[in-house]
């Protein structure tokens, strides 16, 4: 990162109180202990490899669902938050297996998700495609883009006639987390996208499991960053499956 950059975070840090703590645990991080947060990468991306599946077949083998139409039926509201991410004028990521998260909800038939990482809102989008049926409910957790003045971007596609099922928390999971299971004690779906970090992971894969219903679903993009994914499904005896999406992977179990 650009010493520019860096100083642009910093000082847009000083300016929210709200998130100081965020702030003096990328400090100790970053200084005092500097821990790799690629631990484990090459065990989990070579065991990811020799279980993967595609989106379809792991939605078939999960939720009993044919996910062919998905695209067909949102089109046109796909196609409008595909113009809204090209106007928008910071880079975010972009979509991930949005059937995976619809079918997900649909499965449950969910009335609260939780969700961590927003940026342009895509997993946001299909999990309120579901959750207007039922007028549930999506909480999510995201930090503004600080180095980038993008606050008023995060969720951009999403459809304002869709917001009205949404609450987004805009702190660091440490403080959004707490906030949001006082206002609900349980969750149907869980879709992680935030802190790729080993214990960032860690920290809130644990905190989240433990508030899942029963038959609940859990998704966690990117578990080839390290082996935080697997070693906590280890720990749990959790049989999950692992989706190989855009060259990267996903995990997702049935509690």
């Amino acid at each position: 990162m650009e010493i520019s950059t860096v100083l642009k975070t910093f000082v847009a840090y000083l300016k929210r109180p709200a998130l100081y703590p965020e702030l003096g645990r990328k400090i100790i991080k970053n200084t005092v202990s500097r821990k790799s947060p690629f631990k484990g990468k090459a065990k989990t991306n070579s065991w990811a490899a020799s279980i993967a599946v595609s989106q379809k077949e792991a939605v078939s083998r999960l939720f009993s669902i044919d996910t062919d139409h998905f695209r067909e039926t949102y089109a046109d509201i796909l196609e409008t938050a595909h113009a809204k991410e090209k106007e928008c004028p910071i880079t975010m990521g972009g979509p991930g297996a949005l059937e995976l998260i619809y079918y997900a909800c649909e499965f449950t038939k969910a009335q609260n998700v939780i969700e961590t990482g927003v940026a342009y809102g895509w997993s946001s989008l299909a999990i309120l495609l579901s959750l207007q049926k039922r007028n549930g409910t999506l909480y999510s957790s995201d930090m503004p883009y600080l180095a980038q003045d993008g606050d008023q971007y995060v969720g951009y596609v999403v459809p304002e006639d869709l917001k009205k099922y949404w609450k987004l928390f805009r702190f660091a999971d440490r403080e959004s987390l707490p906030k949001i299971f006082k206002e609900i004690p349980s969750f149907d779906v869980f879709h992680y996208d935030s802190d790729k970090s080993y214990h960032g992971r860690m920290w809130a894969y644990h905190e989240i499991y433990k508030r899942l219903k029963p038959g609940a679903v859990f998704i966690s993009d990117d578990i080839g960053d390290n082996s935080a994914y697997q070693d906590f499904c280890d720990q749990i005896n959790i049989k999950t499956y692992v989706v190989d999406y855009s060259g990267k992977y996903i995990g997702v179990f049935i509690k």
